[in-house]
């Protein structure tokens, strides 16, 4: 199931408003947060237009998580930050997804709640290429 007017479900312009899809994963899709206060921000959302993890069996539950702790993994070994928050909102864009947000001890917001979107950093389309070709290689 899609929803045309989700940026998830059909990428293109609406996605590109915050994010650059990295890879599609097992169950879900990779994309980097176009905002990188904290750098090697991602998304990890599911395949599908569901609003809620309990709209999807176990299975994919267990998936999805496994997807999650996949692009954690890589995020962890490409930038090194000090703690990984994870944040699962959406009261305004009901598609299951989970924000990978890196914590840098001394850095932006350490020690705090991160900002849904601070807009205080965007890179080069050269410096997002770098980002993800380092996420990719830890895959």
């Amino acid at each position: 199931m899609k929803d045309t007017n989700c940026g998830y479900c059909v990428g293109g312009e609406p996605l590109a408003k915050f994010g650059i899809k990295i890879c599609d994963l097992d169950v879900s899709q990779l994309i980097l947060f176009k905002e990188q206060s904290k750098p090697g921000r991602c998304i990890v959302a599911y395949k599908d237009h569901v609003s809620e993890i309990v709209d999807i069996s176990e299975d994919e539950r267990n998936r999805f998580f496994a997807d999650v702790t996949r692009a954690a993994k890589a995020i962890h070994a490409a930038f090194h930050p000090d703690k990984l928050n994870y944040g699962a909102y959406g009261d305004t864009g009901c598609h299951l997804h989970f924000h990978l947000v890196p914590k840098y001890n001394g850095g932006d917001e350490w020690g705090g709640v991160f900002q849904m979107n601070p807009d205080k950093k965007y890179l080069s389309d050269a410096e997002y290429e770098e980002m993800i070709a380092k996420i990719k290689a830890h895959l």
